[in-house]
């Protein structure tokens, strides 16, 4: 088996990864800068086959990577509104931060190395359903810095550094570190906590969904793969497409007493895109195994047992401003490097 190290390992699916790649075996070196709570990985302190670093992924040397034989590359300030609140630090993250791994890695002796991409770079789609060859035009500065990072690592592949990108739908399903501000999940908790789900823009856009642990697989297939077969190429990973009033509709239909529905005439969001996901599933076997419908009785029945947080830290953008903004205020009463 392999040394793994998995950059981002304590988010919302690098936790999903970290587990499953122990469970198949592998050692891992799960390194995270902790935005969001060491206790994500509370878990595998213990574990022999674990490593958890707390390091900025800006910060890690040729040291840090030796003996490794993958990189899977999470690490990122996740989803479009997050990215907007400092477009200058989500490039020094999402792009310079991403790009700098990948190099050090290469440099290192890693031979494979694969990036956690994000189907927003197709932004609003010209074609019924995009492929891996279709154009891009990502509209969010997230988007934006994701795709110079997938590309520019993508260029440095050779045949001693293998690069793959996984550009995956929008996620949804039960982690660790959860997330509420993720479509399905964030109607199921509206839905639970209000018995109502409003409906931005009508509903009518089209986006394409996964379940976290079906991106995990994503990454586990591509590490098992021979480098020869997944270098340099992009997959689109994902379980099939949906339109947004639709998706409401199918949690109405899990929960176990009545939800209203709300349509809003308008969305500041206008992300719109079917994507295709053959590539996945001729080249490399993968085919999503999550339904929707699990994903929402998963989050309902963690909801219902209160398993699951649904505090300000469950919502990205709502965090990283808090954590901004405790930054400004310590600056604003240091004397002399203390706070008190």
């Amino acid at each position: 088996m392999s040394k793994v190290m998995v950059t981002g390992a304590g988010g919302y699916i690098g936790t999903q990864l970290v587990k499953d790649l122990v469970k198949a075996g592998h050692e891992v070196t799960a390194v995270d800068r902790f935005f969001f709570g060491k206790e994500t990985l509370s878990e595998f302190i213990s574990n022999k086959n674990v490593n958890i670093v707390k390091k900025d992924i800006r910060d890690l040397t040729e040291k840090d990577f030796l003996g490794h034989d993958v990189v899977c590359d999470l690490a990122c300030l996740s989803n479009d509104p997050a990215g907007e609140i400092d477009p200058e630090l989500t490039y020094s993250i999402n792009r310079d931060g991403r790009i700098h791994v990948a190099k050090t890695a290469k440099s290192a002796g890693v031979q494979k190395y694969v990036i956690s991409s994000s189907c927003s770079v197709y932004g609003k789609g010209d074609e019924p359903l995009l492929t891996e060859k279709s154009m891009t035009n990502p509209i969010s500065v997230y988007a934006k810095s994701t795709l110079e990072a997938e590309q520019q690592n993508l260029s440095i592949a050779d045949n001693n550094f293998s690069v793959t990108s996984l550009r995956n739908a929008t996620v949804f399903g039960l982690s660790k570190r959860m997330r509420f501000d993720l479509v399905v999940n964030l109607m199921t908790l509206t839905a639970f906590q209000k018995s109502q789900i409003i409906v931005m823009g009508g509903g009518l856009q089209w986006r394409p969904l996964v379940h976290l642990s079906d991106v995990s697989l994503a990454f586990l297939m591509v590490i098992k793969e021979s480098n020869k077969k997944v270098n340099n190429e992009i997959f689109n990973i994902g379980l099939s497409n949906f339109q947004i009033k639709n998706l409401a509709y199918l949690v109405r239909e899990e929960l176990p007493f009545p939800v209203e529905i709300d349509l809003a005439p308008d969305d500041a969001d206008k992300r719109d895109y079917n994507v295709s996901f053959d590539k996945a599933k001729e080249l490399i076997g993968f085919e999503a195994k999550t339904s929707v419908n699990a994903g929402i009785k998963e989050i309902y029945f963690a909801l219902k047992s209160g398993d699951v947080d649904f505090g300000t830290r469950t919502v990205t953008v709502q965090w990283y401003r808090n954590i901004l903004e405790a930054e400004k205020l310590l600056d604003s009463i240091k004397l002399n490097g203390r706070v008190i």
